[in-house]
């Protein structure tokens, strides 16, 4: 059985998630939260396998969240791009529009470990290149290939909080591309 949390500031979006879950075989929701500190607090209570998470939440942002976050987290949301959820630690993204299936598919697939990322066109990691400063390149070239935070600063041989503001920076600058969808 796969543990389920949700965080998404809408509630019809967590009642209708979570009846979907319940739906599912082998998905189990075990409880979801409006905003990032009731997420955190969620999910360190819970220990869910995996974390459907919306990006834009509103007393946070969701992105940060997801680098805090322990488990695996999908990033269910519209107008998120694979760089951006790769920068911020997601193990997968899926669009809301997506068919119930491919959601559950992802969350199987990053519960057992594996990863539910579209692949990054060559296009977005020249924008994301333009984007960001040239000293990060190095971090953002790790980080999209799964390296972890603090293997990147022991690598980098950088302090692990400079690491953590470089890669808040590059995500400042990466949404700033992301398109305007309602979520």
């Amino acid at each position: 059985m796969t543990r389920v949390a949700i965080v998404d500031p809408q509630p019809a979006v967590r009642a209708g998630l979570t009846l979907l879950l319940r739906a599912e075989p082998g998905l189990i929701p075990v409880g979801s939260a409006a905003g990032a500190e009731d997420g955190l607090a969620l999910v360190e209570r819970l220990r869910p396998d995996v974390v459907l998470l919306e990006h834009r939440l509103l007393d946070g942002d969701g992105l940060a969240l997801c680098r805090r976050l322990k488990p695996r987290v999908i990033i269910y949301t519209a107008g998120i791009d694979a760089l951006t959820a790769r920068v911020a630690g997601a193990a997968g993204v899926v669009d809301k529009a997506a068919e119930p299936a491919e959601l559950f598919e992802a969350i199987r697939v990053v519960a057992r470990g594996g990863s539910a990322l579209p692949p990054l066109e060559r296009e977005e990691m020249d924008d994301a290149a333009h984007r960001i400063d040239p000293e990060d390149l190095a971090l953002l070239a790790m980080l999209v290939d799964g390296t972890s935070a603090g293997d990147a600063a022991e690598t980098l041989r950088l302090d692990q909080r400079r690491v953590s503001r470089r890669i808040e920076r590059m995500l400042g600058r990466l949404r700033r591309r992301q398109p305007l969808a309602a979520s």
